[in-house]
C-alpha cells in the first residue's frame, strides 16, 4: 500500500485510541499494595528535628559531607532541601514565632506501590523489588536520560551534576547497607523519639489508624500515602495540615499505569516507533529526492538558456 500523508494521520489517530482506551484490569489489581510490602511509618508530632536520621543516614551509605550551614545562624548543617548529598531530609513548618505551632517533616523516597519512575525509566535502572515493593536505583544501568526525575511527583531523584560518572541519589531504605545487616533502615534504628519507625506497609497503616482513632484531636484525619497515586510505601500523620507540610495534593491514580499502557499498547514491539521512524526516513528520501530533481532541471534549464543565448548571439554575428 502506498505510504500517504492521509494513511500516517490515520495510524496515529488509531495509536491514539489505543493509549485512550481503558486500562486493563491487570493494571487496575497492580495498584492495590503488596501486602509482604514494607515501608516506613513517620509521625511529625513525635519528631525533634535532631536529624540525627539524616546523620545516621549519611554514615551508613556513604554520602559526601554536608555543605555549609545555609542559615543565618548557622545551625542547619544540611541542603535547604533533597539533593546529590542528602537521601533524606528534615524541615521545619513553622506557623507563628513562638515555637507553639511549629512541626517537622522527613522528606525521602516515597516508594510508591505504582512508582512512576520504574515505568518511565527506559532501561531498568530504577526497578522495584518483588514482594518488598522497595524502589532502587541500579547505577550500572543507568544512561543518565533523568526520566526518573521528570517523572516522580514528589520531585525526589537527584542527579549528581558535580560529578564526572553521574547517578541519581535517592533512598533505597538502605536496602544493601542497614537493611541488609541490621533488618531496619538507619532512619529508624537511630531515631531517639521513634517518629519513623519500619515495618511492614499493612501493619504501618494500621498503626496509623490506631494513633489517628486514639487521638483525634492530635491528628489530622488524613494519611498521607495511603490513597496518593495508588499509595505509597512511606505513610505520614501530623497535627498540621500536609499542605502545609509541603506535600503536593495528588489524584489516587498513578500516572506509570498510564504510561506503562502507552508501553504495552502504541509502543509494545517497538513496532510503532519502527514504523513511524521508517515513515519519517522514507519522506526525508523523497524530499531529498525531490531536491536533487529540481536541481536537476534548474541546471538542464540554466544549460539551455546559455545555449539560446550563444545561438542568438551567433546569429546576430552573422548579419
Amino acid at each position: 500500500m502506498k505510504t500517504t500523508r492521509r494513511n500516517f494521520l490515520k495510524t496515529a489517530a488509531m495509536g491514539g485510541a489505543l493509549i485512550a482506551a481503558p486500562l486493563s484490569l491487570r493494571a487496575q489489581e497492580e495498584i492495590t499494595a503488596n501486602e509482604n510490602a514494607v515501608g516506613m511509618l513517620y509521625d511529625s508530632t513525635l519528631c525533634v528535628g535532631c536529624k540525627a536520621c539524616v546523620t545516621k543516614c549519611k554514615q551508613v551509605n556513604d554520602m559526601a559531607a554536608a555543605p555549609a550551614p545555609t542559615d543565618k545562624d548557622r545551625l542547619w548543617d544540611s541542603p535547604p532541601d533533597l539533593d546529590y548529598r542528602t537521601r533524606n531530609i528534615i524541615k521545619l513548618y513553622k506557623e507563628d514565632e513562638d515555637g507553639k505551632n511549629w512541626a517537622y517533616v522527613k522528606y525521602q523516597c516515597m516508594h510508591c506501590v505504582k512508582p512512576s519512575c520504574v515505568s518511565a525509566c527506559p532501561v531498568s535502572a530504577m526497578q522495584k523489588e518483588e514482594g518488598t515493593g522497595i524502589v532502587f536505583y541500579d547505577k550500572n544501568k543507568c544512561i543518565g536520560c533523568r526520566y526518573c526525575q521528570i517523572a516522580c511527583p514528589f520531585n525526589i531523584p537527584k542527579f549528581e551534576w558535580p560529578e564526572a560518572f553521574p547517578k541519581i541519589v535517592k533512598c533505597d531504605l538502605c536496602k544493601f547497607t542497614n537493611l541488609k545487616l541490621k533488618g531496619e533502615p538507619a532512619c529508624c534504628e537511630t531515631c531517639p523519639t521513634g517518629a519513623v519507625i519500619y515495618g511492614k506497609r499493612k501493619d504501618l497503616l494500621a498503626e496509623a489508624k490506631r494513633r489517628l482513632a486514639a487521638n483525634p484531636e492530635k491528628y489530622q484525619k488524613e494519611i498521607y500515602g495511603e490513597y496518593e497515586v495508588g499509595g505509597t510505601n512511606v505513610i505520614y500523620i501530623a497535627g498540621t495540615t500536609f499542605e502545609n507540610l509541603g506535600f503536593p495534593e495528588l489524584e489516587h491514580d498513578s500516572a506509570a499505569l498510564m504510561s506503562e499502557h502507552v508501553q504495552h499498547t502504541l509502543y509494545k514491539g517497538f513496532i510503532a516507533p519502527v514504523a513511524l521512524y521508517g515513515f519519517l526516513a522514507m519522506v526525508a528520501l523523497k524530499n531529498r529526492k525531490t531536491k536533487q530533481q529540481v536541481e536537476h532541471e534548474h541546471e538542464t534549464d540554466h544549460e539551455l538558456e546559455e545555449e539560446i543565448k550563444k545561438e542568438l548571439k551567433h546569429k546576430d554575428g552573422g548579419k
